[in-house]
């Protein structure tokens, strides 16, 4: 997979190209900050943001160390200097343990399809197979290509990732959710205002996907998303330059609870997404499987 590749833009909004400019750094809880808000009254969330982030997906235990490999280092992938969110103990937030509540069979069924050999389709997830990284997946800080534009209208909302060059598009109009015969990689997803907080609630998955696509979630890499997942993410500005970002996940298949993992979106207006060439011509997950095979 490519990553920052200097080519003609697609870009929703925004200003032209900024590289090298200078990044402004986050200050939360600025006294002289005031909510911008959109003709219709609610929070302004549109922009470029960013969220790279060293944090460990969960909280480590007594005798674990955060692999290096695994820490977010930036330095090597990005054209631009970004903010970097304050490392925290574990981006999952509940349980206060700070660990996901996997169920045995969830285990065993990624053990499975991870133990599966090199040559096999099955082994690869919808990331590495260009499908999608999946909801809340895609929001969630990787190593590299962590942009995500968001546009803004009464109607609707777009969370354009740049990671697999993805676009939400998210009804605020009332509608209800499809019906349950209408699946999808990514669910179907409708957003409402809870006061300051949006609030998107995503239904209707596959069943095919996985909760988390990228190696920084350790564990969690490769473990099912059932047809029964309900995510709900909220997303509340908090200063100038930040967006707190939670997900909590409801899997009755796969976990023994809810859980919600939490982060914060960075404002990075200098930042501009690239088109992501996710398989080098589409031969590079073709060439895998026939190496695999070898």
């Amino acid at each position: 997979m490519l990553t920052r590749i200097i080519v003609p833009a697609l870009v929703l909004a925004g200003s032209p190209l900024l590289l090298g400019a200078p990044q402004s750094t986050p200050k939360a809880g600025d006294a002289k900050w005031t909510m911008s808000r959109t003709p219709d009254g609610h929070p302004d969330l549109e922009g470029m943001w960013t969220n790279y982030d060293a944090t460990p997906f969960e909280r480590l235990g007594a005798d674990e160390q955060f692999p290096r490999d695994l820490a977010v280092s930036t330095a090597d992938w990005l054209v631009q200097d970004s903010p970097k969110s304050p490392r925290r103990t574990s981006m999952v937030i509940d349980p206060p343990n700070g660990r996901v509540p996997l169920k045995r069979e969830a285990m065993d069924a990624r053990n499975a399809t991870l133990a599966q050999p090199s040559d096999s389709l099955e082994r690869y997830g919808p990331w590495e197979r260009c499908i999608t990284r999946g909801v809340p997946s895609s929001m969630m800080p990787s190593a590299y290509n962590n942009g995500h534009q968001i546009v803004q209208t009464r109607d609707f909302i777009v969370f354009h990732s740049e990671m697999i060059h993805e676009a939400r598009v998210i009804p605020l109009d009332g509608r209800p959710h499809a019906g349950p015969d209408a699946r999808s990689w990514n669910g179907d997803s409708v957003g409402h205002w809870e006061g300051d907080t949006l609030v998107v609630d995503t239904t209707n998955f596959n069943g095919k996907g996985w909760i988390a696509t990228h190696a920084a979630a350790g564990w969690l890499r490769g473990i099912p998303q059932s047809a029964a997942c309900h995510t709900i993410e909220r997303l509340t500005r908090v200063d100038a330059n930040t967006i707190r970002y939670e997900a909590t996940i409801d899997d009755p298949n796969v976990y023994s609870r809810p859980w919600t993992v939490s982060f914060p979106l960075n404002r990075d207006e200098p930042y501009r997404i690239y088109e992501y060439a996710c398989h080098e011509g589409n031969h590079a997950l073709e060439n895998m499987l026939r190496l695999g095979g070898k």
